[in-house]
């Protein structure tokens, strides 16, 4: 296991600092330790207090990991002061370390300094020169290079002019800047870009040491920089993606989504499966559409429509009852995936739905049943979604999902030419969908006998 040393802030919330490195580390495989230079008093609101640690006590961290353990690579963020940098600087040079992510930690998400003025040419003089890689945002980079950077001509020249200061490669992170997501890693010579669609959320506390943790722990691993770096830009992207709303302020990023969804693999294909035993035993043929059914089930914080299971070849009525072609397995559905993945942007705990055929009778049974019923029009479908294959589903879902304030219980619409009418039934599990829709079935056989 290769061991990635982190020499950062305490962060009381756990958001950022050495909290957040280590928890990155070790979900990507490496072993991480630690050296503490400052306690804060912090959490998504913001800093509060700093404490210092005395700069012999850093010493004395390092040399007892560095003499013992050793270390593939080391990654520092925040350091507060010159002398916090100076004595890490020579411990390092001491040991011989090669691989070193110096992240420049100036100042917290909510504003508050977390480097003194005075520890900035510290900063410059003695660590960078030591960098493998170097890693500035915007506003960073631009006290660094005492530039003002509106531009990627601009992100360029400071990026050069960083680099002159001894570092071997130059990151600077582009979040600051208006559009996509784009970093830009520049060697001396050549500028990589790698670029992300821009996520449009508040909680992103911690983000540069997530990514910045993660570079180390790739190089650690023997990756070379281009790829370490994309491998960096990937894990942080899902990340920010899935922060956690925790707190009154800006939340952390979630370095633990990405596992999340590997580690619930199998249980989503469980679950599925002993829903499907259930509709089964419940004889709810009566219910499947001319175009069949599916049951769909997603991972957590699922992206894609492989990251949702459903069942290939969907689900027959037979007789009164219903089959299934074959098993579950992800990607088997992209329509039910639509939906589903639709619905999760607005709340990431219903992951899964059902289709059912439609009848304006099981649309009065479903409020007769006290449940929340929304609906679609087809016809107020604009043109250029109708012409874009698989983008009526979505078009319909957020036009219903962007108007309430919590999730139905079903949604419907009354079809179009070629389009079968249907009703979609939600929950949070299958579990949830499947009580709804045998629940359903029963009050429909009621009704008949009635």
């Amino acid at each position: 296991m290769k061991r990635i040393l982190t020499i950062a802030g305490s962060d009381s919330g756990g958001g950022a600092g050495i909290q957040a490195d280590l928890k990155t580390i070790t979900l990507l495989g490496g072993f991480g330790m630690s050296v503490l230079t400052a306690l804060t008093a912090q959490n998504t609101v913001g800093v509060s207090a700093i404490h210092a640690v005395p700069p012999d006590f850093i010493a004395q961290q390092l040399d007892a990991v560095l003499s013992d353990i050793g270390a593939d690579a080391v990654k520092t963020g925040m350091l507060f002061n010159a002398d916090a940098i100076e004595v890490v600087a020579d411990r390092l040079a001491a040991y011989g370390i090669e691989k070193i992510v110096v992240d420049p930690v100036m100042v917290a998400k909510g504003g508050d300094a977390l480097l003194l003025n005075d520890a900035r040419d510290a900063l410059v003089a003695r660590l960078i020169p030591t960098a493998l890689v170097v890693t500035p945002n915007i506003p960073e980079a631009e006290v660094l290079s005492k530039r003002s950077i509106r531009t990627k001509d601009d992100i360029y020249e400071a990026a050069s002019i960083i680099h002159s200061m001894g570092a071997r490669y130059v990151l600077i992170k582009g979040g600051h800047l208006d559009g996509p997501a784009t970093d830009y890693l520049y060697d001396g010579k050549k500028s990589f870009e790698f670029s992300k669609v821009r996520i449009d959320t508040p909680h992103t506390h911690g983000t540069g040491c997530v990514f910045s943790a993660a570079i180390a722990t790739y190089l650690a691993m023997e990756l070379e920089i281009k790829e370490a770096v994309e491998r960096a830009k990937n894990f942080i992207h899902t990340s920010i993606r899935f922060g956690l709303p925790l707190g009154k302020g800006q939340g952390p990023a979630n370095p633990y989504a990405r596992f999340a969804r590997e580690h619930e693999k199998y249980r989503v294909l469980e679950a599925l499966k002993a829903s499907l035993a259930r509709l089964q035993k419940a004889g709810v043929g009566d219910l499947v559409p001319e175009v069949q059914s599916n049951l769909g089930y997603a991972l957590p914080f699922a992206e894609t429509h492989q990251d949702v299971a459903a069942f290939s070849g969907r689900l027959v009525r037979l007789g009164n009852g219903i089959v299934s072609v074959n098993g579950p397995a992800f990607g088997a559905s992209r329509h039910i995936a639509t939906i589903i993945l639709t619905t999760m942007r607005h709340e990431p705990e219903f992951r899964s739905a059902m289709n059912i055929r439609f009848s304006e009778g099981l649309v009065r049974q479903c409020k007769d049943l006290g449940w929340k019923v929304c609906s679609f029009d087809r016809n107020e479908e604009p043109q250029d979604i109708k012409e874009k294959e698989g983008s009526s589903l979505e078009w319909g879902t957020e036009s219903v999902l962007s108007k309430e304030t919590r999730i139905p219980d079903i949604i419907f619409d009354r079809g179009d030419v070629g389009k079968e009418p249907m009703i979609r039934v939600l929950g949070r599990n299958p579990d949830e969908v499947v009580d709804k829709v045998i629940k359903l079935a029963e009050s429909s056989k009621l009704k008949a006998q009635s």
